[in-house]
């Protein structure tokens, strides 16, 4: 049975790898910042185990932090994989940018050079294709993929989470480069990610669906987002163990692009008596609102910009179906219902 030490286990992408990795039957080291998160865990995914024996032997936990040196040693001690998951996401842009950068690259690095000391040599690593889009399309290109990297001088490149992505990404692969030409690197690097929680403690993407669900805006912004659903995403993590395929790759994670618009009208559709607005708003008007939002001053590059998203990879290496992003619209919503978090 292969051993995986998972970062950033207590996340929402991180409790749904935790699951398919128990379910696939590796046994699961799962760090978290602090151990009070272990029962939340353990209880976000022991309904849906196909084998509840066992647990406390097959799931175990550490207490690790992205920004100290700690515990990352003993961690990796008879590991066979390191999955490195954890890293900041907020939906707002930060009054420092560093507040972002530095945990996600000193985390990565930190995690990387542990995995090496305890001769760990095969590593997943979630990035996003915030480290990919930061850049203009080629003019002969229809579509971002992975072969593109973005600008962080870019106006978009320069947005605080789209440069901690990529220089978290790119610090690692230069760390493989540079210092540990032998490990097996692989980053997954997904677009929004949807789909419903295993707990009520969900992240900044589920968010999105709530606010919309609210009606919080009276029209939307000019957006796309490339969205893929989180057992996807789980799911690519998990196989890319066994996939040496996609070892020394970058793979992004997409379904399918849907605009702002047609993100709210799937909502409006299903729940026609749901507070979601549907109208598009002129860029000038949210340009205005950003003064007083910081949420939306975050998402000021990305007006009117083209996110068309490539899974010719994924789908190459995977063989994996995506789940339609409408779907995972949907089940992100009827989560939020059924939890109660918001109401008709």
């Amino acid at each position: 049975m292969k051993k995986v030490l998972l970062t950033g286990a207590s996340g929402y992408i991180g409790k749904h790898i935790t699951l398919q990795l128990l379910n696939e039957g590796y046994e699961v080291r799962a760090s978290v910042r602090n151990l009070s998160k272990a029962t939340e865990v353990k209880n976000a995914v022991l309904p849906h185990l196909k084998d509840q024996s066992n647990i406390d032997t097959r799931l175990t936990f550490v207490e690790l932090d992205l920004e100290k040196n700690t515990g990352w040693n003993e961690a990796l001690k008879d590991i066979d994989v390191l999955m490195h998951t954890a890293s900041p996401f907020p939906i707002a842009s930060p009054k420092d940018e560093n507040d972002l950068i530095q945990p996600a690259v000193e985390g990565t690095l930190r995690a990387l050079r542990a995995a090496r000391s305890a001769g760990v040599k095969r590593v997943i690593l979630t990035s996003s294709v915030a480290a990919i889009y930061g850049c203009d399309l080629p003019a002969n290109k229809k579509e971002f993929d992975e072969t593109m990297w973005t600008d962080v001088n870019h106006p978009i490149g320069r947005v605080a989470y789209t440069k901690s992505k990529t220089l978290a990404e790119k610090a690692a692969w230069d760390f493989v480069k540079n210092e540990n030409p032998d490990l097996q690197l692989t980053t997954i690097n997904p677009g929004l990610v949807l789909g419903a929680p295993l707990d009520d403690n969900f992240g900044s993407s589920i968010s999105l669906i709530e606010r919309t669900f609210r009606g919080k805006d009276p029209l939307l912004p000019d957006l796309q987002f490339g969205i893929v659903d989180v057992k996807d995403v789980a799911s690519m993590h998990v196989l890319a163990i066994k996939m040496e395929k996609s070892i020394g790759e970058r793979i992004m994670a997409a379904s399918k692009t849907l605009s702002f618009v047609d993100f709210a009208k799937t909502l409006k559709k299903t729940y026609p008596k749901s507070n979601v607005k549907t109208g598009k708003a002129p860029t000038l008007l949210i340009k205005f609102l950003s003064n007083f939002d910081g949420e939306i001053k975050a998402i000021l590059p990305l007006l009117g910009r083209d996110m068309h998203l490539s899974n010719s990879k994924a789908k190459s290496i995977f063989g994996i179906n995506f789940i339609p992003a409408e779907d995972s619209v949907k089940d992100s919503a009827n989560y939020l219902l059924e939890t109660g978090v918001i109401k008709l």
